[in-house]
């Protein structure tokens, strides 16, 4: 996906990216998928790398302040990087303003409910509140997840404008089929496959910007032994819509 939109900036402006600042950030593209720190090994043979190199990586990261090391020599994202987050979602007008909906959600269906986005080209939880329920679905923000078989990559997919659909599409990622997701648009919703995450369902709605576009999708996530599609719908729905009027008058 970032070699496909690199191409075309670089048809467009004929302008070349710097290809050793690509090399260095991609390091970070590691981290964001570990749920713990890492040694130089793991992540020199993550990336392919020597170590040398790597370490050179890394130490340009440690110093531009987005990576540190804890008391074991390990690395680590810094806290720099949450500043970050923050100030996309705020940027984006996806920021703590959605809370409260998702709150309500969850207090009303007694389920976790979760924002995501499209990141890379694929589904990206941004914002997330997780129910009481002793027995929930694990998913942290910044998880990513399926286009073909998750609810919210349906909904991304199914109600994606025609630039995003064809950079989709020319990912080589699978999708779901034209069926589901002509289901999903005349539903106003998509249900997960149940394979991606075994024992766990999900349905996801969008979320639309003042443009129409679908920037978002509000999904919630259970253990299949409670799910029922009818007593989540309306609830779910009418939160993606509540949210949809906050992003619509937004400007």
């Amino acid at each position: 996906m970032d070699t496909i939109y690199s191409n075309r900036i670089q048809a467009e402006s004929g302008v070349r990216p710097l290809t050793t600042a690509l090399k260095t950030l991609a390091v970070l593209d590691i981290f964001a998928g570990s749920p713990r720190s890492l040694r130089l090994p793991e992540i020199a043979k993550a990336l392919g790398l020597s170590r040398p190199t790597a370490y050179q990586r890394l130490l340009t990261l440690v110093e531009a302040g987005w990576i540190e090391q804890d008391e074991q020599g390990r690395y680590r994202l810094s806290m720099h990087v949450c500043r970050l987050a923050a100030a996309a979602l705020e940027q984006a007008d996806l920021g703590s303003r959605v809370q409260p909906v998702l709150q309500e959600l969850v207090d009303q269906v007694k389920e976790t409910a979760s924002l995501a986005v499209l990141d890379r080209g694929v589904p990206c939880i941004i914002s997330r509140v997780e129910s009481d329920s002793v027995l929930r679905a694990e998913q942290k923000i910044g998880t990513t997840m399926s286009l073909e078989g998750s609810a919210s990559g349906r909904i991304l997919t199914a109600f994606a404008d025609e630039i995003t659909l064809r950079r989709l599409k020319e990912t080589g990622d699978p999708l779901a089929s034209e069926d589901v997701l002509a289901a999903a648009r005349a539903d106003g919703y998509a249900l997960s496959s149940g394979y991606t995450q075994v024992g766990v369902r999900a349905i996801a709605a969008p979320v639309f910007d003042v443009h129409g576009k679908c920037t978002a999708t509000l999904s919630l996530v259970m253990p299949e032994t409670r799910f029922n599609l009818e007593s989540v719908r309306k609830p779910l729905l009418k939160a993606a819509e509540k949210i949809t009027k906050m992003q619509q008058g937004a400007r």
